[in-house]
Parts: C-alpha cells; structure tokens; sequence
C-alpha cells in the first residue's frame, strides 16, 4: 500500500507515520507537512516527507497512485482569529477530499475528536458512535470538527466505492509533545516548572472534572488498523481509566482543590482577553461538557487494544512539560519562544 498522511509532523502524526512504516502491508508513506522533518530526524527508508499547505498547494501530484489517505492535518490557533482555523480546518479538508477524488484514492481515514460530539447525557453515561455529532458551536474547534463531520457524511454519500473511516479519540498525549501542547493551550507564561511532580502543595480544578486520554502511539495503532484492514464508519477511542480530579492530583503528587466552574471559566476568559493564554473560555465549555467514550466497537471490528492507560499517558505528558520535551519535528520542538510564538500567533509557521 501506499498511504498519504497530512499533518505528518505533529504529535499524532508522527506516531501515524512510524506505525505504517513499520506494518509490511505498507511499502510507502508520503508525510505532508507545511514544515517537514529536517536532517536531525530519524525516518525510515520507506518514508517521504513533502513540503505542502493543505490550504493552498496542489495536492495532486502527492496524492497519484496512493491506496489511502490518513488527514490528521488540523490547527488548534490562532483562537482569536477563527477565520484562520476555519481556512486551515474546514476549507483545507475540502481540499483533501477533493485531491482523494481525483486521485481515486480507496480508503480515506480522518481525524475526528471526542470534541465533535453534543454534550454528555444527564446520567453520564459513556457514548457509543452513534451519538449525535454536534458539538458546541460557539467553540471554533467543537464548530469545525462538527461541520467537518457533515463533509463526511456528504462525502460518503457521493462516494459509495471509498471507505471512509473516522476516528474519534480522547485527549491525546505523549512525552515528546508535550512541549507543543503546553504551547497551545497554556501559553508561554505558564512555566515548565509547575508540573514537577510534588512541586505544587495543591491544584484548584473544575468541579466535576472527569475526561479520558489515550497515548499517541495506541492512536496510531488505530490508525494503522483502519488503514491496512476493512473498517468502515466510526470509532471512539480512549484509554481506562477515566481521570478524575483526584486521579489528575495523584500523577501531579499533589491534591485537588474544587473550585466552582463559572470562577475557573471567568479566570480563564480574563486570561484569553488579555492575550496571556492561548486557549479559550469556549474551549473549556467544550471540555467540560464531553461525554466519556465507550471504545467497544474499536476493540471488536479493529482488534484495537490500548497498550498504556490513560494514567500512562497523562504521565508522560506531566513529565515531558516538566522536563520541556520536545520530538524531532519542528511543530514538536523544545521551546523557541521569539521564534515559535509569533508563528502561532499568525497561525502560518515556517514553510520551506
């Protein structure tokens, strides 16, 4: 097979990519990616990393002859400028559909997120991959993966020979990204030093706080399973346990501290307005609204089974942010603060 992978270079991708590179049934994987690899990086010799924007660049010639496609390609910022996101998310997926077609690429495997869907059910009880998919619209990235999720309904209905695949994990973590994600969400005034386990006598955290992870690498098995077997259709996919406020407390080696949600939410807008945090007071109504995932369907038609628990990951991720890991690529690079924030802010990045 010959697999395409957008959004190659990032935490989930890089995972992706050394997944297929490592399953016999794949001879080839072409990374996309606006910033690619560079010669420090380790890549196997059945991989090819191209330099392309999903948003403007012809995507044809990289799409030729592939048997599938992986579009992981996604932008969580700049959120004070959704125009951006939308371009890149909504507009830019148009873009990998559209190259899938002509190209008459078979199989077309998408990354969708547990944020795609509606809020919890009242009794909270986990969702199965038929609850509804509607998110919520005042989140830009609740708004896009939802709006994304109707592309693929239509995109399923006017190509009844292509299978279609979405995935639709939890929150996703490993050590070497864990760099980038304290970049995106917390910002560059939350220093790495905060996560040291033990280093903070206690932690306020939403009342009610309950959310699921998966490690990077249990994702791309998923990945690789949807690509190299016959699955069709919809797959939640997490991790056990579910995390809770206490649990989150524990990896951290302090305690929790409930604190009202309307406070955490009016802290973290003032925080947004005032341009010190990347993440926005939508995003954590998003957060605190996900229902938990039941991964049954993923165990019994992939064979999928997650190597690391959800304590496993979320970890990795607390140690990676203290130790300020980063990976190989450059959207997962160790701090370059002048450099690399202003690149978020933009919501471009270096292209070569």
């Amino acid at each position: 097979m010959r697999v395409v992978v957008t959004g190659a270079t990032g935490n989930v991708g890089t995972s992706v990519v050394r997944a297929l590179a490592s399953d016999s049934a794949v001879h080839e994987v072409i990374g996309i990616a606006r910033r690619p690899p560079g010669p420090e990086a380790s890549i196997p010799d059945s991989v090819r990393h191209v330099c392309a924007d999903i948003t403007m660049d012809d995507l044809g010639p990289h799409f030729e002859g592939a048997d599938a496609v992986v579009h992981l390609a996604w932008l969580f910022q700049p959120t004070h400028k959704p125009l951006v996101t939308w371009r890149g998310n909504v507009l830019g997926t148009l873009r990998v559909m559209e190259a899938s077609t002509a190209a008459a690429v078979t199989a077309f495997v998408h990354a969708s997120s547990i944020g795609a869907y509606s809020a919890a059910p009242p009794d909270g009880h986990a969702v199965d991959e038929s609850w509804p998919t509607h998110s919520l619209p005042t989140a830009a990235y609740g708004r896009e993966k939802a709006y994304v999720e109707r592309l693929l309904d239509a995109f399923e209905r006017e190509q009844p020979g292509r299978r279609v695949v979405r995935l639709r994990p939890a929150f996703v973590f490993q050590r070497a990204a864990a760099t980038e994600q304290r970049r995106l969400f917390a910002g560059p005034f939350v220093p790495n030093a905060v996560a040291r386990r033990g280093r903070l006598p206690f932690v306020p955290m939403p009342a009610g706080l309950r959310f699921q992870a998966v490690h990077a690498d249990d994702l791309a098995d998923a990945y690789r399973r949807a690509v190299v077997g016959e699955a069709v259709g919809a797959f939640n996919i997490a991790a056990d346990p579910v995390i809770d406020a206490d649990g989150l407390a524990a990896v951290l080696a302090t305690r929790s501290v409930p604190v009202p949600r309307r406070v955490v939410r009016l802290a973290v807008a003032a925080a947004w307005h005032l341009h010190l945090v990347p993440a926005d007071p939508a995003l954590l109504d998003l957060f605190l609204q996900l229902p938990l995932l039941d991964c049954a369907r993923a165990r019994h038609e992939l064979g999928w089974e997650p190597q690391r628990s959800a304590y496993d990951a979320i970890g990795e991720l607390v140690d990676g942010v203290a130790a300020g890991a980063g990976g190989p690529t450059e959207p997962l690079a160790p701090d370059r603060f002048d450099r690399r924030m202003r690149e978020i802010g933009s919501g471009v990045g270096q292209r070569c």
